[in-house]
């Protein structure tokens, strides 16, 4: 994994505190001459923030560019500048730091949107390898309908006894549509004014993104190769809305390292179902994927989770990234 320096994390993070701080000083609802200050916690929620919100919303996102988001570390100022925001839009369970933050600083003006994107906890994905892939997110199976002993997981998401929840919901287009549209409502709530301003904005994000969710669905059918190894298991609502098997060689999170026989067992798998291409990642470290393909004899190549952008992204925003993502998995998967 690449690891972002502790003194350049907490200068970025000092000068989005002072931003906000000098920013919001009134502390009083609506928005004021420089827009209402918002705060998210990393890229993708970011730039749907800034889409939605238009000219009528300052947006600064709390990760660093080129910091990989779950290993994200709040300084005291940063902690303060939360209190400070307008509007805090995060993902509970995805930045533990910060969902302390959100619960200790926020208030009523965190904003989870968890809810929103209807997420999946890792095993309503396609990880047993055995299923039969539909088109559609899956998240009416019958298996998560028919659970019974649910536990909340203290941030408003319910999961089915160890089952981690799945935070990337991002990779499904569909998905970020419907959390671009609550959060027009959310924004609404704190600048009545502009309701009318986010709505337009939501629905023009919504066009955009149902494009590419058509793009997508489009240019991922009848691929030679249905299973996609990726770095670490980021992957699964694309997975599942595009009719394909992901397999994460490291968990949920980056940092889950996988255990040696767990290694010899994707290597099996590579080459039993005629993958090509084991996929590495901007944010993570390519070692342990490059050891896999190594081992099987496939290449590899750099598909990106999009929870950050950096200089070697391959494009300037989320439309682009998942455009070159589209042109990767294409030709690592024979579509």
């Amino acid at each position: 994994m690449i690891s972002t320096p502790a003194r350049l994390m907490g200068t970025a993070l000092t000068s989005v505190a002072l931003l906000l701080t000098s920013a919001c000083g009134d502390g009083e609802g609506g928005a004021g001459d420089d827009g209402l200050q918002v705060l998210a916690g990393f890229y993708p929620l970011q730039w749907a923030a800034e889409r939605v919100g238009g000219d009528r919303v300052s947006v600064s996102a709390l990760t660093p560019p080129g910091a990989e988001p779950h290993d994200l570390e709040l300084t005291p100022r940063a902690v303060a500048s939360i209190e400070d925001a307008d509007l805090l839009v995060y993902l509970a369970g995805f930045q533990p730091a910060l969902d302390q933050a959100a619960e200790a600083a926020g208030g009523d003006q965190a904003w989870d949107v968890g809810s929103a994107a209807d997420l999946l906890s890792g095993e309503g994905h396609h990880h047993d390898h055995d299923d039969e892939h539909g088109d559609e997110h899956g998240h009416e199976d019958d298996e998560h309908a028919d659970e019974h002993e649910e536990e909340d997981d203290g941030h408003g998401h319910e999961n089915s006894g160890d089952a981690a929840v799945d935070p990337h919901f991002w990779l499904d287009p569909t998905r970020l549509a419907d959390v671009g549209d609550a959060l027009a409502d959310r924004l609404a709530e704190e600048d009545p004014d502009g309701a009318g301003t986010y709505a337009a904005n939501a629905a023009a994000l919504r066009a955009d993104l149902e494009q590419l969710d058509g793009e997508l669905s489009a240019g991922l059918q009848n691929c030679a190769v249905d299973t996609v190894v990726t770095a670490h298991d980021a992957f699964g609502y694309l997975a599942d809305r595009y009719g394909l098997d992901v397999v994460g060689i490291s968990g949920l999170s980056p940092s889950q390292e996988p255990q040696p026989a767990q290694l010899a067992e994707i290597s099996r798998l590579v080459a039993d179902r005629g993958v090509t291409t084991v996929y590495t990642e901007t944010l993570v470290d390519p070692a342990v994927a490059e050891t896999v393909a190594e081992e099987a004899g496939v290449r590899t190549a750099v598909l990106d989770p999009l929870e950050g952008l950096t200089d070697r992204s391959a494009g300037d925003d989320y439309l682009e990234v998942m455009r070159a993502n589209l042109a990767t998995l294409q030709q690592g998967q024979s579509c």
